[in-house]
């Protein structure tokens, strides 16, 4: 097998665990890393004290994407920066007639969206959106089960999703916390769950109305210490009186202990130049919600309830999906909360069946491998080696889907700020 070229944009801490790490150690037979590029040049001593076998791999700061190119002659990049910044090195990489493989969410916005799908269909190259929350064992049964028409025709699709208080604060102290950053988590993290829901259903969202508040970060949240800005939580004198962070401090000098769901970020060694992680999440430059509910409805006639709360006890979601044949119920638990609700059937996750005149069905499914329940190692197998040929469905996601779900995050945040149902059908595909 010929290996392809890939450089990456944005030595994130997702970029090096996800796909430099793995790139090197897993796929070197098919995978070749030829650059890497971001605005921090701090990022790449990280990255090569993290993965060893990059380190005699060239290093170009974001001014440099076109020598970049020009240099190393890849044939895909990465695009792992942040989501801002996504729609230009997007763009740009198909221009080049490159394929890019994006994070999501592929852009913070819906009119960024559709210059993507315009670049793509003027390039060689082709988007990848790694949604890769869909290749969970669990999120994979339930496509195959509707799929078969277990439920009938799908009518109606509940979904309600917690965030705990360990990772939903994290967001709050990081760069995703401004909307101009992120698109707001109706997109950032919300867009995953819409994707699942599109993907579930085969649906074309169009139209939405949300609610929404900042019910628990910025400067109103109820455990906020005192209104000031400005600190951080590296070395914040009111530390343990913040009842997030004294969680996981301790009263030694109220030494700071780092989140491990943002593990890139742990330790005493700096691994930014001018940018912390562990901002206050009570700052009131804070301009995005952290809980909101949404209706959406699609082409096909499906509804869509959903609910997303980011300061939860446990973490996990409830589903239900109708139909005109039966209802499917799923649920999934993760985090230390999650310790006092009842254990998944027999060490693995289950869906219920309930067909719509009596009777209910088990159906037990094994825990996958990996981050993201399993869902990690598989889409990275379809990125480097290929899709596989014996699946029976699509699950890669391409452009569209990142449109798709990310229109509706946008509209959820717009109809929350302005108001109203937000229509779609102008430039949905």
């Amino acid at each position: 097998m010929e290996k392809k070229r890939y450089a990456v944009c944005g030595v994130s801490s997702r970029a090096i665990g996800m796909y430099i790490g793995p790139m090197m150690r897993n796929f070197a037979h098919c995978a070749e890393f030829v650059g890497m590029l971001d605005i921090d040049p701090l990022r790449f001593k990280v990255c090569k004290d993290q993965v060893p076998e990059a380190k005699d791999v060239p290093e170009y700061l974001a001014a440099d994407f076109e020598k970049m190119l020009k240099e190393t002659r890849p044939d895909a990049i990465f695009v792992v920066s942040m989501d801002c910044t996504h729609v230009d090195y997007i763009v740009a990489g198909l221009e080049h007639d490159l394929d890019v493989i994006c994070e999501k969410p592929m852009t913070t916005n819906t009119a960024d969206s559709l210059r993507v799908l315009e670049a793509e269909a003027k390039s060689k190259g082709k988007v990848i959106c790694t949604f890769n929350y869909r290749y969970n064992p669990i999120h994979r049964k339930l496509r195959e089960l509707v799929l078969a028409g277990k439920v009938g025709r799908v009518t109606h699709v509940d979904l309600n999703w917690y965030i705990d208080i360990k990772h939903g604060s994290s967001y709050f102290h990081r760069w995703n916390r401004m909307r101009e950053n992120s698109g707001s988590l109706s997109i950032h993290k919300s867009s995953h769950h819409f994707d699942l829901v599109n993907w579930w259903i085969d649906g074309i969202p169009e139209q939405v109305h949300a609610f929404g508040a900042l019910n628990h970060y910025g400067p109103d949240g109820e455990f906020n210490p005192s209104r000031k800005d400005g600190r951080d939580c590296t070395n914040c004198p009111e530390l343990m009186k913040c009842k997030y962070e004294a969680r996981w401090a301790t009263r030694n000098s109220s030494i700071f202990v780092a989140d491990d769901h943002i593990n890139a970020f742990d330790g005493k060694e700096r691994k930014f130049t001018n940018y912390s992680p562990h901002m206050c999440m009570f700052d009131s430059q804070i301009n995005i919600y952290d809980t909101f509910i949404a209706n959406v409805k699609y082409r096909n006639g499906v509804l869509l309830n959903y609910s997303a709360n980011f300061s939860t006890p446990y973490e996990g979601y409830r589903l239900a999906i109708n139909g005109t044949r039966g209802r499917l119920e799923s649920f999934e638990f993760v985090g230390a909360g999650a310790s006092q609700l009842p254990k998944f059937h027999e060490g693995n996750q289950y869906i219920d069946y309930f067909p719509i005149f009596e009777g209910r069905e088990r159906i037990d499914v094994a825990a996958g491998v990996g981050g993201h329940g399993g869902g990690d190692p598989l889409i990275l197998e379809d990125i480097f080696i290929g899709e596989d040929p014996n699946r029976q469905y699509d699950i890669l996601a391409k452009s569209v889907d990142g449109l798709r779900a990310i229109a509706i995050g946008d509209a959820v945040y717009n109809s929350i700020k302005n108001g109203g149902i937000q229509d779609l059908t102008g430039f949905i595909k």
